[in-house]
């Protein structure tokens, strides 16, 4: 991605909390949708693709700092769980994210271990976004193309 590229996904309902998330041509679509008892639970949760979209970042950017210094960690494998509460006016919010990267190699037989983890999470452009807080411009339309917020 590249300073000043806009990027977008078309959401489509199919049925009562599934959607079709269509990310463009070259990727396939991706059903989503909530568990039981609000949603069937035949895809990933909105909650669900955040953790995995802070992850994924976190560990490509992990391999990044690990190939500028010409570095091979043996695989990459990234936990992330969140932590659920209410927030003051009684919504949920994900209060917590936690990470668990795990490289497939002992940590003593890659070289300048300290350099690349004390820079990898700086190139994460998700994650860095997701702690500082995004605003978010909502636009809501009718099925003529009227704006009605």
């Amino acid at each position: 991605m590249s300073e000043g590229a806009e990027i977008s996904v078309t959401i489509t309902q199919q049925r009562d909390y599934r959607f079709l998330i269509d990310f463009g041509e070259t990727i396939p679509q991706l059903l989503a949708d909530e568990p039981a008892p609000i949603g069937s639970g035949q895809g990933p949760s909105p909650d669900q693709l955040l953790l995995a979209a802070v992850a994924n970042c976190m560990s490509a950017s992990l391999f990044f700092a690990l190939k500028k210094f010409k570095q091979d960690a043996g695989g990459i494998r990234t936990t992330a769980s969140a932590r659920v509460g209410r927030n003051a006016e009684n919504r949920l919010r994900i209060q917590e994210i936690a990470l668990t990267i795990r490289l497939g190699k002992p940590g003593d037989t890659i070289e300048r271990l300290d350099r690349i983890l004390a820079q990898f999470e700086d190139f994460c452009t998700v994650s860095q976004s997701v702690r500082r807080g995004i605003p978010l411009a909502v636009a809501v339309e009718d099925g003529r193309g009227a704006r009605l917020k």
